[in-house]
């Protein structure tokens, strides 16, 4: 090799020392830190206590155990150990069982993908139809928009149903509560109008329900023509509870990236009952002091941060009508104090009678415990003035219903009640419907002017 050579080939040589040194170094500048890991040192009901590890709230962890690792999330800490939830049962765990942080989060999956689909509190699929082959993530916990630059509750929603349309108007974006006991048609209800609302995507969520009623929801209440637009999140009752919050955030995500996408998007939320039981046993099992009914703190601060995320986006995007389940304990959602805390932060609430349910009457919908607070920016005056007066019929009827079913009541003592027994079956026939047959917003406002045409 002449001297020309050898020069060449040592400065080829020396630039793919320094291009290497340079790669290493900028590897170095961004790698992350060690992660130490701990040591598990106790376990109590839901809770494991691990040592000489750190990580922040949220983060995922994973116990060795003797049946494999165990995946659990850092919910709290204390005097230098973590609190630790797991997201599936805890059997095989040891004492003293190595304890790993993760160093990295990869995100909730998202995208058209997931429509048509049934997955789990972690985006995994449930149904048999193969992996989601999504490749876009978001993140379960973002910041919250603000309230100064969210679009204003100008549009009335077509939910399919006729009472509801006609009396409860919901506006594109509102936040509706659905109050219910078990058994009096809330399933059934939350199945007609996810087959029926006019909406570009449905996300569901089924939280703490029984796992029976998910196939029968997906197959039979919500149905192929429900189904094929539609986004499917179940976190069942034997699901942990960190699963059960995971499961309502992810619902949320989903439905966050449609509305940033541009389309309206209706979320179902059944219920949100169970994501506050949820939170109610891991702030227990971590320690956190009982407040009211055994609830702590805690709940009642994730409540609002939850609803929030749902409404109206921001100039150019989408939105998010919401309805969120409320579970009350023997049909009485006056003491609840979820009940109380949900009718405080959403737009409006829809109670159904155990009642009207054992009389046959569906949907079991009491028009006089229920009210929709945008309805008035939302309908004309006419309508405003129309569903008034209905309700104003149907309180005197029902003020004097106990006279009339034991032939008490003379006719002619009250003219407004007289009025009210005339037309007391055609308010009766208003308000049932076959759910198999969608009322539409014109159609539903159309009856309701024939129904009172010629009343005073």
């Amino acid at each position: 090799m002449d001297d020309e050579s050898f020069r060449q080939w040592n400065q080829a040589r020396q630039a793919r020392w320094r291009q290497s040194l340079l790669a290493s170094r900028v590897q170095v500048d961004h790698a992350l830190p060690p992660q130490a890991e701990g040591r598990l040192r106790r376990v109590v009901g839901l809770a494991l206590e691990a040592e000489g590890c750190e990580a922040p709230i949220g983060a995922r962890c994973m116990v060795d155990g003797s049946e494999g690792s165990v995946e659990t999330e850092v919910v709290g800490f204390n005097n230098g150990r973590l609190f630790l939830m797991p997201t599936d049962t805890m059997h095989g765990v040891l004492p003293n069982a190595r304890v790993r942080p993760f160093t990295t989060r990869a995100g909730s999956p998202v995208g058209d993908r997931l429509i048509g689909r049934v997955i789990d509190a972690n985006g995994d699929p449930l149904d048999d139809q193969g992996p989601l082959l999504t490749t876009e993530r978001a993140s379960s916990r973002r910041a919250p928009i603000n309230p100064m630059q969210r679009q204003p509750i100008t549009a009335p929603l077509d939910v399919g149903v006729r009472s509801i349309n006609a009396l409860l108007s919901v506006g594109r974006g509102q936040r509706m509560g659905l109050f219910a006991g078990s058994g009096v048609g809330k399933s059934t209800l939350l199945g007609m109008m996810t087959r029926y609302t006019s909406a570009d995507i449905v996300v569901v969520g089924l939280i703490g329900e029984r796992g029976r009623e998910v196939k029968e929801f997906v197959d039979y209440t919500l149905g192929t023509e429900g189904r094929e637009r539609a986004v499917i999140v179940a976190a069942p009752a034997d699901a942990p509870p960190l699963n059960r919050l995971r499961g309502a955030r992810l619902a949320t995500t989903i439905a966050e990236h449609f509305r940033d996408k541009g389309k309206h998007v209706l979320l179902l939320m059944d219920s949100l009952t169970r994501y506050a039981q949820a939170q109610r046993e891991i702030a227990l099992a971590i320690g956190e002091p009982p407040a009211t009914r055994g609830y702590p703190p805690s709940v009642f601060a994730m409540l609002p941060a939850l609803v929030e995320r749902a409404g109206n986006g921001l100039e150019g995007q989408g939105s998010i009508t919401a309805f969120y389940t409320v579970l009350t304990e023997g049909d009485d959602y006056r003491g609840d104090p979820v009940a109380d805390a949900a009718r405080a932060i959403l737009d409006g609430h829809i109670v159904l009678s155990r009642d009207l349910a054992e009389a046959g009457h569906y949907p079991a919908i009491d028009i006089e415990a229920s009210i929709s607070r945008v309805m008035p920016q939302i309908v004309d005056a006419g309508q405003m003035a129309l569903a008034r007066r209905f309700r104003q019929i149907y309180a005197s009827y029902q003020q004097q219903r106990d006279l009339i079913a034991v032939g008490a009541y003379q006719k002619g003592s009250d003219p407004r009640t007289d009025e009210a027994i005339a037309l007391w079956p055609r308010l009766v026939t208003f308000l049932q419907q076959d759910t198999e047959q969608p009322v539409h917003l014109d159609e539903a406002r159309n009856s309701l002017q024939t129904l009172l045409a010629g009343l005073g």
